[in-house]
């Protein structure tokens, strides 16, 4: 009897088996590698970054209780990180300078004169000095060779303003050549002022004198009063008056009781009255217009003040208290120990000058020129007033720290 016939269906298996076999030990050989080489991976991660592991895990740890001291000294220790987009999007930078890399732009210069040869890079660091800018007229030459004189080059630089247009009729001075000339006809003070002091351009000046040229210097220096106003921390002064002077306010006159500084006056009877509660000009915290003395922080603020279609500034005076970087009372101040003689020369108007016309109708020619330049000046005055009430009225995010009228007020 021969051997029983086989199971087609174990035959099937038996054939299907080996090849079956070989695929799952081929799979297990790759899976087996895959997971050496994650393991290899993931030991390296750990060796080299075990702080950012350990970073990773903290969360995991139970936080200590909101008492533990030690919470409030870990936030400390780990600032939040900003990502570098965010940190590009919150640079301020200026206006025009968004095209630029920040470390190549240079937002503020001097008038200080540069050589044409050399390393500019090896030059030696300048002293710090101050600048006088005065507007000039060549009639008036002779004070005002005798005023710049007074100033020293290694602490002044100087700046002119020719509104009779007359540069070359300065040449033969001495310090000529190192002042800057400024011409532009029939131009004021603060014309030339708000077109070429920009406090970016005057930066790098620790005090801007910003004078008439009508001065006489006979009982003052420059470098004492620039120590008086650093030892008393002025913002905004002004040399006293000589009792000779053109005097319009009597804030300004030198104090007869012989002390360096005042910052007010009393006046108990008359009209403008000024006690020792009163608050503002003209009683304190107020200086002319004719010789005053801005510190840099204060000239940045008077420049923005100064409106750029009204020359004569009439009105400014006695606004210039809200520039004074704190207390106009105390950082305000007229200096007695160091003074000048205020000639009062009109000269804005003299500008027609001869011109082949008689000596009657010349004179008659400046008078009506003077009368113009003196309603402009009233007109001014009203306009700078008008602008500053509406200024106040539509800022509402503005707060003003002198909220009385700067008037004298009745004894109390």
């Amino acid at each position: 009897m021969g051997p029983a016939p086989g199971n087609p269906s174990q035959k099937r298996f038996s054939g299907v088996l080996p090849p079956a076999a070989l695929i799952f030990l081929v799979l297990v050989f790759v899976a087996g590698a895959i997971v050496t080489v994650d393991h290899k991976e993931n030991l390296s991660i750990l060796q080299l970054q075990p702080r950012r592991v350990a970073a990773d895990e903290e969360p995991s740890r139970p936080a200590p209780p909101a008492s533990d001291p030690h919470v409030d000294a870990v936030v400390a220790e780990t600032p939040p990180t900003e990502e570098p987009g965010d940190m590009c999007e919150n640079q301020c930078r200026a206006p025009g300078s968004e095209g630029l890399p920040r470390g190549i732009v240079q937002d503020k210069s001097n008038f200080e004169f540069e050589s044409l040869g050399g390393n500019p890079e090896r030059k030696e660091a300048r002293a710090v000095k101050s600048l006088l800018a005065i507007p000039v007229g060549i009639k008036q030459k002779v004070v005002v060779d005798k005023l710049v004189s007074k100033f020293p080059a290694a602490n002044f630089t100087v700046m002119l303003f020719h509104y009779d247009g007359a540069v070359d009729g300065w040449s033969d001075l001495p310090w000529s050549r190192r002042a800057l000339h400024v011409a532009a006809a029939d131009q004021t003070k603060w014309w030339f002022g708000k077109r070429f002091l920009h406090p970016d351009l005057v930066a790098e000046y620790d005090y801007v004198f910003l004078w008439d040229e009508d001065i006489e210097v006979d009982g003052f220096d420059p470098l004492r009063y620039i120590e008086i106003v650093r030892k008393e921390g002025l913002e905004i002064s002004q040399p006293a008056l000589d009792h000779r002077s053109q005097i319009h306010h009597r804030l300004t006159a030198r104090a007869r009781r012989g002390g360096a500084v005042h910052r007010r006056f009393y006046k108990t009877a008359g009209g403008g009255r000024c006690y020792g509660n009163s608050t503002g000009p003209p009683c304190t915290g107020w200086v002319e217009m004719m010789v005053p003395v801005f510190s840099r922080a204060a000239w940045r603020c008077a420049w923005r003040m100064i409106q750029n279609d009204l020359v004569f500034a009439w009105g400014l005076d006695f606004k210039l208290g809200y520039c004074a970087q704190g207390d106009r009372s105390i950082n305000v101040g007229i200096v007695d120990s160091e003074y000048v003689l205020h000639r009062g020369i009109p000269t804005l108007g003299d500008v027609g000058g001869g011109g082949g016309k008689t000596a009657k109708a010349s004179s008659a020619s400046t008078a009506a020129d003077r009368y113009a330049v003196r309603l402009r000046s009233y007109t001014e005055m009203h306009i700078f007033n008008r602008r500053w009430k509406q200024a106040v009225a539509e800022d509402e995010c503005w707060t003003d720290p002198y909220p009385q009228p700067p008037t004298a007020t009745s004894k109390g």
